[in-house]
């Protein structure tokens, strides 16, 4: 007979394997991508909402918002896009608020991984997430007539500075997780703050019939640049005025400064508010 193994001996080591900060973060997001995964309502933010958005806005809206030069559906999906895209901080900033609240965040502690990892992992997630709306969004445009009329290139750069201002939102969005101590706080705080953000904008209407005070703080709102540079490179914009302003003649510069000066700004306060957060 074969003799059965010997059990391991009381206090033994348990071999663990070396892992760099990339596969702990990979780790990461398959555990954010299985939570979507098992609740599928999770994903109604990034499918029913914006659907939703669109539809009003299109077929109820749409005839009382004049447009020159191009079709309001056409004009409307980038707006769509873009708010989308703003919106991918309410994901990471509830997510991670979530974590902390119930302790999970003490327990990744408890293990051989980089702080660093959790934050990657879930920025990596929640720009997956907004992903997934982004191609559900796209679909619901082709079906209501939108279409891309310029080439390959720019249509890929269109998707490109997309994400990129999103990644500058996801670091907003842990600083507003690290900072609020309940997914309820997190909700209230995001809908009294990027609401207001991305309606005060040229996202869902021309802002030549705004006042003058406030067409100024619409046209240089990020979000305005970042919409002008996806109607410009995909061909859906209208025609500028002669004195629009800066961000507006030049939305894909404008929309990287916005990305990268966004970044610069709440990254490092993000870092420090959660090294504190998870800090003795």
């Amino acid at each position: 007979m074969t003799a059965a193994p010997a059990p391991a001996a009381a206090g033994a080591a348990i071999e663990t394997h070396q892992t760099t900060i990339w596969q702990q973060a990979w780790i990461m997001v398959r555990r954010s991508m299985i939570h979507t995964k098992r609740m599928p309502e999770m994903l109604s933010d990034v499918t029913i909402q914006p659907i939703m958005f669109t539809l009003l806005f299109a077929f109820v809206f749409g005839a009382a918002i004049p447009t020159q030069g191009v079709s309001y559906r056409e004009y409307l999906l980038p707006g769509i896009l873009g708010q989308t895209m703003v919106f991918t901080c309410f994901v990471v900033a509830g997510g991670l608020t979530t974590d902390l609240d119930k302790g999970v965040i003490d327990r990744f502690r408890s293990l051989p991984i980089s702080r660093a990892a959790v934050l990657i992992g879930r920025s990596v997630a929640s720009l997956l997430h907004s992903s997934i709306g982004i191609v559900v969004m796209c679909v619901t445009g082709l079906a209501i007539g939108w279409r891309i009329r310029t080439n390959p290139v720019d249509a890929v750069l269109g998707f490109a500075v997309l994400l990129l201002f999103g990644f500058a939102m996801i670091w907003f969005g842990i600083l507003v997780g690290c900072m609020m101590q309940s997914i309820e706080a997190v909700n209230g705080f995001m809908f009294a703050t990027m609401f207001p953000i991305t309606f005060l904008s040229n996202a869902f209407v021309p802002t030549e019939g705004m006042a003058p005070w406030l067409r100024a703080v619409a046209e240089w709102n990020p979000v305005s640049s970042l919409v002008q540079a996806m109607r410009e490179l995909w061909g859906n914009g209208m025609p500028l005025r002669p004195d629009a302003p800066w961000s507006l003649q030049h939305p894909v510069l404008a929309t990287v400064v916005w990305a990268v000066a966004l970044t610069l700004v709440f990254a490092p306060l993000a870092l420090r508010a959660f090294n504190k957060r998870t800090t003795d």
